[in-house]
């Protein structure tokens, strides 16, 4: 009986070392695998005031896009805006003006989503009025310079209306298409008045 007693004690400590070791393996381990916070969705910098210029090939200013704050993200490289505002610059076009309360920026730069009362301005040409659009969203292909929503929206160019369910605008072409639901009102430019 004295042999399993004197054996028992070094045993215990055994079984005890070895469970403190592995406790200890695993409470390191868990350290580097949480890296630097690579994988949360934290912001890596903040933008007050942000202002983004893109010039077209030919070196002429294309649009600018502009926000109160801008945040971005490193785990996907995105980035939220807040308060946006695009704007298209052409020398031959009316300049196009699209805004709203908050935007995602994708990695690249190339499609911007604006969400919360996106509002669109068409500046008036010598023939045509101001052209005015109202959506719950919009995602916009920059260099394409084209957007589309699958929403309601509604549009406003002087006492003509047009409202309908999902848009597709081209602002190369200069051209509005709305896919369903499309109910309108239009004022004739060459109409005159009864006496």
């Amino acid at each position: 009986m004295k042999n399993w007693s004197s054996a028992a004690f070094p045993i215990s400590v055994l079984t005890v070392l070895a469970g403190l070791s592995f406790w200890l393996m695993h409470a390191t381990s868990l350290d580097e695998e949480k890296g630097y916070g690579k994988d949360r969705h934290d912001p890596d910098y903040v933008i007050n005031g942000m202002e983004i210029r893109k010039l077209n090939k030919g070196g002429e200013l294309q649009y600018i896009l502009t926000a109160n704050e801008a945040r971005h993200f490193p785990d996907d490289d995105s980035t939220e805006i807040d308060k946006p505002n695009l704007t298209y610059f052409s020398a031959k076009k009316p300049n196009l003006y699209m805004r709203s309360e908050r935007a995602h920026l994708s990695a690249d730069g190339e499609v911007v989503q604006l969400d919360e009362d996106v509002r669109i301005r068409r500046d008036p040409t010598p023939t045509r009025q101001a052209l005015f659009g109202y959506m719950p969203d919009l995602t916009i292909h920059t260099d394409e310079e084209t957007a589309q929503t699958d929403s309601p929206v509604a549009f406003l160019q002087g006492t003509s209306w047009l409202k309908g369910t999902g848009m597709h605008l081209d602002n190369k072409k200069q051209t509005f298409v709305l896919r369903s639901q499309a109910t309108g009102s239009f004022e004739s430019r060459k109409a005159t008045a009864k006496p």
